[in-house]
C-alpha cells in the first residue's frame, strides 16, 4: 500500500495526541480573566472628544497561565494550574471556566489582591480600549504558592511556567531548580529583557519583538541562529523556540538553527494568546513522548487555528488533525 508523505505525518500526529490522554502538565505562573465587551460606536461624546460605545454583550474567557492552561487541556492532556488570586468575583469566574474546560485550579487566594482583569472594548471586532487590573500578590502568598508547587511535582510530567510579570513566577530560580532536581523538562513563557532568570530551563518561547528586545535585530534567520546560540550559552537554557508571526517558528540550540518551520496559509484574525498556545501545545507534546519536532509542527498547526479566532482561544485535538491534514507535500 502507497502512503503519501502527507498521510504518514497525520498518522504520526494522531498517534501523539492519543498519547496526551495520559499526560500531566503542571502550569504555575499569573493567571487572569479576559473581559470583553462588545457594542457599537454611533456618536461622539459632547464630555471629550471621544467615542460612545453603546455596550451590547459581554463575555469572559480565561487569560495569561489559565489560558496556557487551557489550551494543554483541550489537547487532552490533563493540566495543574497553580496561581495567586484574589478572593473576590473576578477569581471565582476564572475558576468556573477553568473547571468547564477541564483545568484543575489550585489558586492561593490572597484577600487582599486584586485577580488581575483585562477589559478589553471592541466595536465591530476592532478594540478601541483596553484597561488594566492587577496588583502584585503579598510575600507570604508567595511562599504558600511555592510549597504547593513543590508538592505537585511529585506528579506531573512536565512543568511550564508562564510569566506575565505579575508577581507569581518572583522566586522562578526555586521554581526551576526543584523541578530539575526531580528531572523535569521545564518550558518556560519569558518576560522582560532579563532571560537570565530562566536559566537551567529546558525551553523558552519568546516571540521575535521580545527575542530581539535582549540580543538585538536580526536581519536574517543566520543572524538570529547566532545570537540564539551565544544566548543558550549564556543563560544555561538547552533550546529556544521564536515565535516568527507570518514566518512560523524556529528552533535553536547552542549549536545554531535546529530547524525552521514555516508558517500556514490562513487568515489572521486576532493573535491575542497566540504564544499561549505554542508553549502549551508543546509542553503537552513532549510530555506525551513527541520529540521537539513534532511537538513544534503541531503547535505551529495549532496556532495557526487560534489566530484565526476572536480573542485569546484554543486548537482542540481534532481541530489540530483538520488542519495537519491539509498539508501537501511538493
Amino acid at each position: 500500500m502507497y502512503w503519501s508523505l502527507a498521510s504518514l505525518a497525520c498518522i504520526s500526529m494522531d498517534k501523539i495526541l492519543s498519547k496526551a490522554y495520559s499526560a500531566r502538565v503542571l502550569v504555575v505562573g499569573d493567571a487572569m480573566l479576559d473581559r470583553y465587551w462588545f457594542g457599537d460606536v454611533n456618536r461622539i461624546s459632547p464630555e471629550a472628544p471621544v467615542p460612545v460605545l453603546a455596550i451590547s454583550d459581554s463575555e469572559e474567557r480565561a487569560g495569561g497561565a489559565a489560558n496556557v492552561a487551557c489550551n494543554i487541556s483541550a489537547l487532552g492532556a490533563h493540566c495543574d494550574l497553580i496561581s495567586v488570586v484574589g478572593n473576590d468575583d473576578a477569581a471565582h469566574e476564572l475558576e468556573r471556566l477553568l473547571t468547564e474546560k477541564g483545568v484543575t485550579p489550585s489558586f492561593i487566594r490572597d484577600a487582599e489582591h486584586v485577580t488581575t482583569v483585562k477589559l478589553r472594548l471592541l466595536s465591530r471586532n476592532q478594540q478601541l480600549l483596553r484597561a488594566d487590573f492587577e496588583q502584585q500578590p503579598g510575600d507570604v502568598f508567595i511562599v504558600e504558592a511555592m510549597e504547593l508547587y513543590k508538592k505537585h511535582l511529585e506528579s506531573t510530567d512536565i512543568v511550564l511556567l508562564s510569566d506575565y510579570g505579575k508577581g507569581v513566577l518572583r522566586d522562578i530560580d526555586q521554581m526551576i531548580d526543584a523541578a530539575k532536581s526531580k528531572g523535569l523538562k521545564i518550558l518556560a513563557d519569558p518576560k522582560g529583557r532579563d532571560f537570565s532568570r530562566y536559566r537551567g530551563a529546558t525551553m523558552i518561547t519568546p516571540n521575535r519583538h521580545e527575542f530581539e528586545d535582549v540580543v538585538g535585530l536580526c536581519p536574517s534567520l543566520d543572524v538570529m541562529a547566532v545570537k540564539a546560540a551565544e544566548l543558550l550559552k549564556i543563560i544555561e537554557v538547552e533550546f529556544l523556540l521564536v515565535t516568527l508571526s507570518e514566518k512560523g517558528m524556529a528552533l535553536f540550540d547552542k549549536d545554531g538553527l535546529v530547524f525552521h518551520q514555516k508558517a500556514r496559509a490562513r487568515e489572521v484574525y486576532d493573535v491575542s494568546g497566540a504564544g499561549d498556545t505554542v508553549i502549551g501545545a508543546v509542553a503537552a507534546m513532549l510530555a506525551a513522548g513527541a520529540n521537539y519536532r513534532d511537538a513544534v509542527h503541531l503547535a505551529n498547526a495549532a496556532a495557526a487555528i487560534v489566530v484565526g479566532k476572536l480573542g485569546v482561544a484554543t486548537a482542540s485535538a481534532d481541530e489540530i488533525m483538520i488542519e495537519i491534514s491539509k498539508e501537501e507535500i511538493a
